[in-house]
């Protein structure tokens, strides 16, 4: 799937922009899908997924719309999840032909005031034993610099877990400003993969269009989670191979899983604590 240099990119420096992995027609068609589906659940419920520790960046109101278990949402976002091209990508970074899902969330960063998020590891939300955790940002259209697209400090990977902020599990925001690190801009199709080790975060959204994209959080089955937290009904989903811990099946929940848990609009305990919502 992935070519010798993009496995050693990725090793290099933990995150890795695979260009036009889906076609524009399919992004295309994956954005409608899924700002129906938040124009559907919104009608109901609002949630306001941003950070308090954005709020410290831009200094005005901001916005962020998200869903989390998009799959149980739309049986489309649960044939993109296993798509070959996608699973493939993840199976060569992570050195494992079994791929197992933590949890999706979808984000539209709405226009002009779309919220930022501070630089931050993904690793104290959800610590694992062998730290096989990656994630894949599905973009759904274009994600330039002005739309506050994805930013990341190259080999940050290799710096182990850091401290996190007082405030939140984001990283001090003197020692780690946005400025610091490297933009990734994106077009409709193209995938960013990166550890959940790697230093990331991005900026406000100041164009006038939306930012869409959706986060698929995977790992290596075998891989067990250090710490029994931010758990949700999809965890468990194997999205290529198989699961070789025969255990699971008989306690899922020690496994990482919680399948008594019903899909999620968002963060449960707000802001960017432990179990929260996270993510670019």
């Amino acid at each position: 799937m992935l070519t010798a240099e993009q496995k050693q990119f990725y090793a290099d420096n933990g995150y890795l922009l695979v260009k036009g992995l889906f076609s524009r027609e399919e992004a295309a068609a994956y954005r409608q899908e899924g700002h129906d589906l938040i124009n559907r659940i919104y009608q109901t419920e609002t949630v306001d997924a941003t950070w308090g520790g954005a709020r410290q960046i831009s200094k005005t109101q901001t916005q962020l719309r998200h869903c989390h278990d998009v799959q149980f949402y739309s049986a489309a976002f649960s044939k993109l999840i296993v798509d070959d091209r996608l699973t493939g990508a993840a199976a060569d970074i992570m050195g494992t032909p079994n791929v197992q899902l933590h949890h999706t969330k979808m984000f539209i960063k709405p226009p002009e005031k779309g919220s930022p998020f501070p630089m931050h590891q993904d690793q104290p939300f959800f610590p694992h034993d062998n730290d096989s955790m990656i994630a894949a940002i599905i973009h759904f259209d274009n994600a330039p610099v002005e739309k506050g697209c994805v930013l990341v400090v190259p080999g940050s990977h290799k710096l182990g877990p850091l401290p996190t902020a007082d405030d939140g599990n984001h990283l001090p925001l003197d020692k780690y400003p946005l400025e610091s690190a490297v933009a990734c801009p994106a077009e409709p199709g193209d995938v960013l993969f990166f550890s959940y080790l790697t230093i990331h975060g991005s900026n406000v959204n100041v164009s006038n269009e939306e930012r869409t994209t959706l986060l698929v959080q995977m790992r290596d089955p075998e891989d067990r989670p250090s710490k029994q937290v931010h758990l949700s009904k999809g965890q468990g989903m194997m999205l290529r191979g198989i699961n070789p811990i025969t255990s699971f099946i008989k306690d899922p929940v020690a496994n990482g899983a919680g399948p008594t848990m019903g899909p999620t609009m968002g963060p449960t305990m707000g802001g960017d604590t432990m179990g929260g919502s996270q993510k670019m």
